[in-house]
């Protein structure tokens, strides 16, 4: 007599209704939050060609951007600025009337509630020298001189009308320094992210396309080496010593382990980053024809969100949100 199996786990695998109904993880629009790069003296959107269908965008197509995603139902808007002139100190970071300061009054307004809106504190998109923060005389960057800087652009992205500050430039104590400021400003309500586990990659190629950024060398003394996990997590527990309210790791694919970690231990909500690296990937193979671009997509997002993320900043939440939106599935 045959001896069949007595655990046919593929009988729940049968039939799309099934495999909806016993999947161990899905995602909603609101998860997805779309990073939306706005350049200063345009007047149409310009594409990034190493992002094919990502544009920089002017100014004044931004309330537009808020009522597409607000109808999409993501979960926000994650601002950059993309400045006309730069400077060693990036004074366009701390101007009321600096490009990204505008840009999230602008989405402030045109949201009215409706979506968070959030935005990039970090000053490599305004320092002529493309780091992360203020250069001492050696050349390194100050850590402690970028945290006052930081500071008050917390202030004046908070004044602006910022719901979600987005702290990505892993300066120790950046976390503590903001919070602070905002506190004694009267921004307590103010939510700091904070890009805790952001490592030193390759993958942010195209992202430095997008912002048009200076930089020459890298970013190896203050972010996080490829090969260390127990770093990551370690930065996380530091940021959540300090008052972040979120935790962030970034890139997602290429560290889906430290974010399972560092989702295992946080107390409070963990989001990831698919940088523009693991777009661009994706999007290159399906215009050569190797892989099928929406299965990857979908595929791509389900790890993410399998691994510990509860949000996840993405450049296809709007087309992703209408998938969801109209039922299909992404597996």
């Amino acid at each position: 007599m045959t001896a069949f199996p007595v655990r046919r786990l593929r009988r729940l695998r049968q039939n799309p209704v099934l495999r909806r109904l016993v999947a161990e993880h899905d995602l909603t629009p609101r998860r997805l939050v779309l990073p939306v790069f706005v350049k200063e003296g345009i007047d149409a959107p310009q594409p990034i060609a190493s992002m094919p269908g990502v544009s920089q965008h002017p100014l004044d197509a931004v309330p537009a951007l808020v009522e597409e995603a607000v109808a999409a139902g993501i979960g926000g808007l994650m601002l950059f600025g993309v400045p006309e002139t730069r400077d060693a100190v990036g004074s366009g970071a701390t101007d009321p009337e600096g490009i990204l300061n505008r840009a999230i009054a602008v989405a402030a307004r045109a949201s009215r509630g409706r979506i968070t809106v959030q935005a990039d504190l970090c000053l490599d998109e305004f320092t002529d020298h493309g780091h992360c923060g203020v250069l001492a005389a050696d050349g390194s960057v100050d850590n402690d001189a970028t945290l006052e800087v930081y500071a008050r652009m917390a202030l004046a992205q908070a004044d602006a009308g910022a719901d979600i500050l987005g702290l990505s430039g892993m300066m120790d104590g950046q976390v503590a320094a903001c919070r602070r400021a905002l506190d004694a400003a009267g921004h307590s309500d103010v939510v700091i992210l904070a890009y805790s586990a952001k490592y030193a990659s390759a993958f942010y190629g195209p992202f430095r396309d997008a912002v048009e950024s200076t930089l020459t060398g890298d970013r190896r003394t203050y972010q996080l080496d490829a090969a260390n996990g127990r770093e990551g997590v370690q930065e996380a527990l530091v940021d959540i010593d300090e008052g972040a309210d979120i935790v962030m790791v970034k890139p997602a694919g290429p560290y889906l382990d430290v974010l399972a970690e560092v989702a295992a231990v946080s107390a409070v909500p963990v989001w990831a980053y698919q940088v523009s690296g693991e777009y661009a990937m994706i999007e290159h193979a399906a215009a050569a024809g190797v892989i099928d671009r929406d299965r990857a997509i979908g595929e791509s997002l389900l790890g993410i969100r399998r691994a510990g993320a509860e949000a996840i900043l993405t450049y296809w939440a709007l087309e992703v949100a209408g998938w969801l939106n109209a039922g299909r599935s992404l597996a």
